[in-house]
């Protein structure tokens, strides 16, 4: 065989497909973990990834949690909401001196709140998806992003996430899966750390133990 035949043949086998996959490889052993350790996993990840964590009892606590947050922070006391109803039909009406509004936004929101599909405990990451209750946008815009995530949807790695993402949506995935990990950062190549360079300065995350 020839040197030309022997590259024509690989293309060939290339293009035949990949084999089929035969099962996921190794998975960090950090992130297997369930109950209070992955609540304390996914709370300690976050904050090394400079997120701030509340934990709430209930989401009745959310309202208040989000006032409270925005006050020792010295930040605009108001707040976009995710059309979620999650977060909608809170008693946000138990907050008066909050401010908030509902709908998608186009940066002129300081504050968003919004829920999250899930957390990973690995790397206290948030799982963000696309959706009408979901604008993205409220992700990225305001300086600062509140987002809710009740513990039971937490996962312990990346393989559950997906498992539990291809569960719930089947066939027809959301348009766009954001993977966030702490507030937005960047460098420079003086190793100067500037945040929100290309999204939120801050990112608080409220963790809901109701079951």
């Amino acid at each position: 065989m020839s040197a030309r035949d022997e590259i024509l043949n690989r293309i060939r086998a290339g293009r035949a497909g990949p084999k089929p996959y035969p099962g996921s490889g190794p998975v960090p052993q950090r992130g297997q973990v369930g109950g209070e350790e992955r609540k304390a996993l996914f709370t300690r990840m976050a904050v090394q990834a400079a997120a701030t964590v509340d934990r709430a009892s209930s989401r009745a606590d959310v309202p208040s949690l989000v006032k409270n947050y925005l006050s020792q922070h010295n930040l605009p006391a108001e707040a976009r909401l995710a059309p979620d109803p999650r977060i909608t039909e809170l008693d946000w009406a138990s907050q008066p001196l909050l401010n908030t509004s509902i709908g998608g936004t186009d940066g002129s929101h300081p504050v968003s709140v919004t829920g999250a599909f899930a957390g990973i405990a690995e790397t206290g990451t948030l799982a963000l998806t696309s959706g009408a209750s979901s604008p993205t946008l409220l992700n990225f815009l305001p300086e600062t992003h509140i987002a809710v995530v009740d513990a039971k949807d937490l996962t312990g790695t990346y393989e559950e996430l997906w498992e539990r993402l291809k569960a719930q949506y089947g066939e027809v995935m959301p348009r766009t899966l954001n993977l966030v990990t702490g507030p937005s950062r960047s460098g420079d190549i003086e190793q100067t750390i500037l945040m929100g360079a290309h999204g939120p300065k801050r990112l608080h995350i409220i963790l809901v133990d109701e079951p």
